[in-house]
């Protein structure tokens, strides 16, 4: 029976410290590589995951501001500002994740869509089905749409 893969299975964060310090020995072969493999390919993912919430969380902020103008608060600006910088930030780390950023804008904004009617009360169709932000505006924490 594999030690690594049993160590898995009770204790992850113990198996994370041995994988590790196997891998800095250089010890390949006594790697749980089935479960290194799917962890690396989780990391992954929630990235994209992470990408994806705050991207939404942008969208539905600026459909808020743009389509209750009296009702902005600060709170709202600071959102805007916030999740925008986190998608800076994770270009910076990772460029690769651009076109997936570019893949997921329409489904994302979709999604912001459907969050903000409901969130507002708002029926749907008062914001519009194509986006009416730029993806440049929305990596801008400085952007706002205007009125």
């Amino acid at each position: 029976m594999n030690t690594a893969k049993t160590l898995y299975e009770a204790d992850f964060d113990l198996w994370l410290a041995e994988t590790v310090n196997l891998l800095r020995k250089g010890a390949i072969a006594d790697l749980d590589i089935e479960n290194l493999a799917e962890e690396i390919e989780d990391m992954g993912n929630n990235r994209k995951d992470a990408l994806e919430s705050n991207l939404i969380r942008v969208l539905q902020h600026l459909l808020k501001w743009k389509y209750q103008p009296q009702k902005r608060t600060n709170s709202w600006k600071v959102s805007i500002t916030e999740h925008s910088l986190r998608l800076n930030k994770a270009f910076k780390k990772s460029p690769s994740l651009k076109p997936y950023f570019e893949m997921v804008f329409d489904e994302c904004y979709q999604d912001a869509r459907l969050i903000t009617a409901q969130e507002t009360g708002l029926d749907i169709a008062v914001f519009p089905e194509i986006c009416p932000f730029e993806p440049v505006d929305i990596l801008n924490p400085r952007y706002l749409p205007e009125d």
